[in-house]
């Protein structure tokens, strides 16, 4: 279901040719595209405001193709395709149809299908990165979150001061740190608004792959501070982009 399928059922229950429960009923009910290898959720978008989220580990250029079709045919007009490394997405781009363009961003590991929409949400989301060793995650978060129609900006620690007014008036701030985590901390007791600390996964032996920086983080003294799973930005871009639209009368994307 489509949001023209959306559109056409919700004239129906108000002109009085299907009841409001059956409506229900078929939104919740609304088909998935069987690929074989994959099951897609061709209505997540209208129950959620946001589509499908295509996760490039693991899956084959051909299969990432494929999915990308399928969501663009059903459509999804924007596709999110993550973790998806440059000799992969060559290939995506080389077998993709239909002249869909696949928006590979190699800094950040991902793709835009269909670009970013324009900013819709409350405020900015800042994403403050503690070192260069995390901005493979920073990027991801920051990219993401655009994808979903926020406005953000990007401060490093050690410029972090020097943007204490924009850290100040963010919406929401995600905090992305290896090592022992303590960016969260600090920026959370710089500003009022929801902090969502990314630990990376960067750092000597002792770091144990980001499992110290993870610990730091849920051990943190400054209230307001949230933290999704190591190497995470995705995840954080998401739960950042839901707080961002929540009074602006729209969803996190379109």
């Amino acid at each position: 279901m489509d949001k023209r399928d959306l559109e056409q059922l919700l004239s129906d229950v108000a002109g009085g040719a299907v009841a409001p429960a059956d409506a229900l009923t078929r939104i919740q009910t609304a088909p998935t595209a069987d690929l074989g290898f994959a099951q897609l959720d061709l209505s997540r978008g209208v129950r959620q405001g946001a589509g499908e989220v295509v996760y490039g580990a693991g899956k084959t250029a051909e299969q990432i193709a494929a999915i990308i079709e399928a969501l663009h045919d059903a459509g999804q007009e924007r596709i999110l395709v993550t973790r998806l490394d440059a000799e992969k997405a060559d290939r995506t781009s080389e077998l993709l149809d239909n002249g869909i363009d696949l928006g590979y961003v190699p800094d950040a590991q991902l793709a835009l299908v269909g670009g970013k929409p324009s900013p819709t949400g409350n405020g900015r989301i800042v994403v403050a990165c503690a070192g260069t060793s995390d901005l493979p995650v920073a990027e991801e978060a920051a990219l993401t979150a655009e994808f979903y129609g926020n406005d953000v900006g990007v401060a490093g620690l050690h410029r972090l001061l020097a943007h204490a007014e924009e850290l100040a008036q963010a919406q929401v701030v995600i905090a992305i740190a290896g090592m022992e985590g303590a960016l969260a901390s600090v920026v959370g007791g710089l500003v009022s608004c929801p902090v969502i600390a990314v630990p990376t996964s960067v750092g000597y032996g002792a770091s144990f792959g980001g499992v110290a920086a993870l610990l730091a983080m849920l051990n943190s003294c400054a209230s307001g501070v949230s933290v999704v799973n190591i190497d995470n930005g995705f995840g954080a871009a998401y739960q950042a982009s839901l707080i961002n639209h929540l009074s602006a009368g729209t969803s996190c994307a379109r």
